[in-house]
């Protein structure tokens, strides 16, 4: 997740640059994250940094997951994190922008009528990154998210109603930062 999004938010956030403007920090799984999370916002002195917290859904009760999320965040002091789930899986988002994914991998079958009717709804498939592998033997996980970093585009362009969320409330933080893209 930290190489799609060291990639994607500075071209989608113009001015961006990742460890200046924003930073992405990884995490060892879901209970890493949710062990470390609640130590590193309460730990952090930069004042009036914000923070995203964004996790694969996994099929999980997406109200639960984000309940147990808020609560890390507020019992830290960090009230105002912006919480964010990927459904179900990072690679919906990228079933979400198949003309990207075609890009990403020189691969024009991949955004065929018949495949883009299939993934109309990206969000509803449990295990996404099976499918992309299905579509794309050469898929490995942590070479696609560096090239989906440089070929996912904006929103409007993705059919993941979680990929639109996501984006929308970054540039929702951002905008109440005063951040002005250049």
């Amino acid at each position: 997740m930290k190489h799609l999004l060291d990639g994607l938010l500075p071209r989608l956030m113009p001015g961006w640059v990742a460890g200046q403007h924003f930073l992405c920090v990884p995490h060892e799984g879901k209970s890493d994250l949710d062990r470390s999370v609640p130590r590193k916002l309460a730990a952090w002195r930069i004042p009036g940094d914000r923070f995203v917290v964004l996790r694969d859904n996994d099929s999980a009760a997406c109200q639960d997951v984000k309940a147990r999320l808020t609560k890390l965040c507020v019992d830290s002091g960090r009230a105002d994190t912006l919480i964010r789930l990927v459904c179900q899986e990072l690679e919906g988002w990228y079933l979400g922008d198949l003309d990207a994914l075609a890009q990403a991998y020189d691969d024009p079958r991949v955004c065929a009528p018949a495949v883009r009717k299939r993934f109309a709804d990206p969000d509803a498939w449990a295990k996404p990154s099976v499918e992309v592998q299905r579509m794309l033997p050469t898929f490995q996980k942590g070479q696609a998210s560096q090239r989906m970093g440089q070929t996912l585009r904006d929103a409007g362009d993705n059919r993941s109603r979680s990929f639109q969320v996501f984006l929308a409330g970054v540039r929702r933080v951002a905008a109440e930062m005063g951040w002005q893209s250049a």
